[in-house]
């Protein structure tokens, strides 16, 4: 039995009172800047605005990847977006991602800069640009990206309705906790069914769509989202999908990237700004602050 008063929604909604909650400060149904603030530019080609949300970390994770294989141009300056305090309404940032959401990357490598927003964008362009994570092949390619989608369209089912209800909303509603725990299993089991006959989600080699899903899937997983939600949906029981988490997490780029833009936590794995690949060993938060 649910504890919660019915609603009966009105023929119109009205923004007319905050909705409570973690993000209720910064929740709003308009778009657009609230104040002036430039970005911050480094001496890097690219520039990212991040934080180590599961989206975020994506970026930072393939970034991590490409310089592991040599790819100088990589390189990177990673400013954080401070989500909470309305960083992403600055109007410098609105500019590089209208929708206001993090990450957004400039490319600042060209003639002109380019921008990029949303994660799955970032990724795709990116290993294109490089030649790195997404197959040339036709179906390989296709593949890759099938997956990639699938981890785009599927994770907010995971993170905003599951992990909202479970984790984050004010009041607990056990119709909407179960709707986004019976969704999230299924999308585990699609995984893990996916993972029984390949090593990574497009075939033999890790890709950007592994890169993608590992950072919702794998950290949810490991418990590393919404308290103990790997207990509440009994992820133990996803053999494959455990394996495939366990191989990704134990990469160095991996664990580099998830670091970046970091501004909670353990302070040994928060580095809030990543200019320089020696930052990981001088500039974490744990280094920062000793005397």
């Amino acid at each position: 039995m649910s504890d919660h008063q019915e609603y009966t929604a009105p023929k119109v909604w009205v923004w007319d009172k905050p909705n409570g909650g973690q993000f209720a400060s910064i929740n709003r149904p308009i778009a657009g800047a609230t104040h002036d603030k430039d970005l911050p530019i480094g001496e890097h080609p690219l520039q990212l605005y991040s934080l180590a949300t599961p989206n975020g970390q994506k970026v930072s994770i393939l970034l991590e990847e490409l310089l592991a294989l040599g790819h100088e141009g990589a390189e990177y300056d990673a400013w954080p977006i401070r989500i909470e305090d309305g960083d992403q309404f600055g109007s410098g940032f609105v500019k590089v991602n209208p929708n206001s959401k993090i990450p957004a990357l400039l490319d600042r490598s060209g003639a002109a800069p380019i921008r990029v927003f949303e994660s799955g964008a970032i990724l795709t362009y990116l290993g294109e640009k490089f030649g790195a994570f997404l197959p040339t092949d036709p179906a390989k390619r296709a593949e890759t990206l099938s997956w990639l989608f699938w981890q785009m369209g599927s994770a907010p089912y995971l993170g905003g309705g599951f992990g909202h209800f479970y984790a984050y909303a004010p009041t607990k509603i056990e119709y909407a906790i179960d709707r986004f725990a019976m969704e999230a299993k299924r999308q585990y089991d699609v995984l893990d069914h996916r993972l029984a006959d390949s090593p990574y989600l497009a075939g033999d080699d890790y890709s950007i769509a592994d890169i993608a899903a590992w950072c919702w899937y794998g950290n949810v997983a490991l418990g590393r989202l919404y308290g103990n939600a790997a207990e509440f949906l009994a992820l133990h029981e996803y053999v494959n999908v455990q394996r495939w988490v366990a191989a990704i997490a134990g990469r160095p780029a991996v664990k580099r990237g998830r670091m970046v833009n970091r501004v909670s936590g353990e302070l040994s794995e928060q580095l809030h700004e990543r200019h320089d690949a020696s930052d990981f060993d001088l500039r974490t938060q744990n280094r920062i602050r000793l005397p």
